[in-house]
């Protein structure tokens, strides 16, 4: 694979192309990734409403009928439902972890399987998390180990 990056200072928006023999899985997930670098969500925390890029939220969670996103150090609050929020970042690697989270795939740093078929989960900030069997084998099948 080759990268080639073109400065144009007449340039109004950032362009990218992939040019490629055909569109294979790897292309895919090149694709994946780049729409997940252009997906914002807001957050609001402290009186303030946040931008925040899909990439830095490690997880979501609802408690109580509020939903929160998980960054690295920060927790924000978001109007959203948990529904909501699937759809519209499940081609950004987010997956189901249980009724009540959803999973960033990206900022996971290890998996460890449970008793009874679920799973635990240490995401890259050091922080557990634990999946519900139901949802496990979405991990298993993203992994290709089913």
């Amino acid at each position: 694979m080759k990268i080639r990056i073109e400065e144009d200072p007449s340039a109004k928006d950032l362009e990218i192309t992939i040019r490629c023999r055909q569109t294979n899985e790897s292309v895919i997930r090149i694709l994946e990734m780049l729409r997940m670098t252009d997906q914002k969500l807001t957050g609001h925390r402290d009186g303030r409403t946040y931008i925040l890029d899909a990439d830095q939220i490690y997880y979501i969670d609802t408690v109580e009928k509020r939903t929160f996103l998980y960054t690295e150090q920060e927790v924000y609050e978001t109007p959203l439902r948990l529904y909501e929020l699937e759809d519209r970042l499940e081609s950004c690697d987010f997956f189901r972890a249980s009724k009540s989270s959803i999973i960033n795939f990206n900022q996971i740093q290890s998996l460890k399987p449970e008793f009874g078929g679920t799973m635990q989960v240490t995401m890259n900030n050091g922080e557990r998390l634990n999946v519900s069997r139901q949802y496990a084998k979405q991990i298993k099948e993203k992994l290709g180990c089913l």
